[in-house]
């Protein structure tokens, strides 16, 4: 008899992780001093004022207390963690130019391919720094600028990347800011004009290699009045038996009547702590929307947040977390209401098995100053056996009477009766939960772009076979 052979069983984990030897690197010593901080500042060739700032964000850091209130980190020693990690080669603009080693780990993820398909501009950073970047010529003649952050750093926009870093998600926010400010590194500036609509996508990459390490990228966007652009991040890491840290940063600027979507499919190994920060400010009659899939990591903590600082400015957010063995996912979104008549919504999938923790926390602030706004929140969990976990943590503090605001929650089991119904149709006891599950997350699947829709199901039923590691 012929073996139950499935799509899903033509897919390789290998695809994520494989791993290069990084002998020929440029690595700092592990841990976080001032002699290390101050040696990423003399690589990245930082100007007083950014040397400074990471001088001040390590002192924050000493100071800040870790978190105390979600999944234990206490599996996370910063002592062993090298916070700079390069390979010997330069940035290039030129896909030929870029080494063979690296190229064929971001061709086997799909990205040159993907850039020549359907996308605008590229980024992909392997470890701390960027190797690749380009944008189209039709794209940058509309004043479109997307580069590494450190070349703007030193070009036209220094001043206007001076007045925005690190003041939407100051370092003194959180812990994990303050260590983002010392040592970050890597990362994109996205400048869109006033009223240039990008029909197509820009994409960053991001590639954690090295074993033991941390990746701390920042991406600013600004999108000006009028403007229009979707923004696409990838992530991905190969699995180690030894934690890895990721703690980007990702600053949203959204002028009046533009409008950012903000696509996101985390796919980190299970050895990765994933302490993102990410804040968008919109202005009056402006639209942030995210998109956010989390389906990796041992640790997550993750909570995208929007302040609609303008009247009539909105913010929706639509999200999916998937956690199987071995991780606690701690996800969610944020929204501060100032602005009159302004509007969010919130709607979140989580999915757990294997002993996953799935945990939904939610803040809704709606101002006094938010006379006439709206916000709804609702969030479903579905557990696929008696061992897994899922919460929800909701937050509210409404201080108008004017406002209108929801929150629903759903959680629940999955289905025995839709599963025998499937297999007594021919499918195996996985895939018909692998069909059940990617139905359970299909309003999620359709908001990314094709490409990501596909990973996303691709990637829920491995985990469905229980084959991610």
């Amino acid at each position: 008899m012929m073996a139950d052979k499935t799509y899903v069983e033509d897919i390789d984990r290998s695809l994520y992780d494989f791993r290069n030897e990084d002998k020929d690197a440029y690595r700092l010593e592990d841990g976080l001093t001032e002699e290390i901080v101050l040696q990423i500042s003399e690589e990245k060739n930082d100007p007083d004022w950014m040397r400074q700032l990471r001088l001040e964000s390590l002192k924050l850091y000493n100071e800040i207390d870790f978190p105390n209130w979600g999944p234990s980190i206490e599996g996370l020693d910063i002592d062993h963690i090298a916070t700079y990690v390069r390979k010997n080669t330069k940035m290039a603009d030129n896909w030929d130019a870029v080494p063979e080693e690296i190229k064929d780990t971001f061709e086997k993820l799909g990205i040159p391919q993907a850039e020549r398909k359907s996308l605008a501009g590229v980024g992909a950073q392997y470890d701390s720094e960027l190797v690749y970047h380009n944008v189209k010529e039709d794209v940058a003649r509309q004043g479109v600028v997307y580069s590494d952050i450190e070349s703007a750093l030193r070009g036209e926009y220094a001043g206007l990347i001076k007045e925005k870093f690190m003041k939407l998600i100051p370092p003194n926010d959180h812990k994990f800011a303050a260590l983002h400010g010392a040592v970050w590194s890597g990362g994109s500036f996205v400048y869109v004009p006033k009223g240039v609509k990008v029909d197509i996508p820009l994409q960053s990459y991001f590639r954690l290699n090295a074993k033991g390490a941390g990746q701390f990228e920042h991406t600013l966007i600004i999108v000006e009045d009028g403007a229009d652009l979707h923004f696409i991040e990838g992530c991905s890491a190969p699995k180690y038996n030894v934690a890895n840290l990721h703690a980007g940063c990702v600053e949203l600027y959204v002028g009046k009547g533009a409008r950012l979507r903000y696509s996101t499919i985390e796919n980190w190994s299970k050895n990765m702590y994933n302490l993102n920060s990410k804040r968008a400010v919109v202005e009056e009659g402006g639209r942030i929307e995210w998109v956010s899939g989390s389906f990796g990591s041992h640790i997550s903590y993750l909570y995208p947040m929007s302040i609609l600082k303008g009247d009539n400015s909105q913010m929706e957010f639509t999200g999916i977390s998937f956690a199987g063995t071995g991780q606690n996912l701690d996800t969610g979104a944020k929204v501060v209401h100032t602005g009159k008549n302004t509007s969010s919504y919130i709607n979140t999938k989580s999915i757990s098995k294997g002993g996953g923790v799935c945990t939904f926390r939610s803040s809704v602030r709606i101002d006094r100053t938010a006379e006439g706004s709206k916000s709804s929140v609702s969030c479903e969990s579905l557990m696929l056996d008696s061992i897994s976990r899922s919460d929800t943590i909701p937050a509210m503090d409404i201080r108008t009477n004017k406002a209108d605001v929801g929150h629903e929650a759903q959680i629940g089991r999955i289905s025995d009766e839709a599963v025998f119904y499937l297999m007594s149709r021919g499918l195996s006891e996985e895939d018909a939960k692998a069909l059940i599950v990617s139905g359970f997350a299909d309003n999620v699947s359709k908001e990314l772009p094709l490409e990501y829709a596909i990973e996303m199901n691709n990637l829920i039923r491995l985990e469905m076979k229980g084959s991610i590691g």
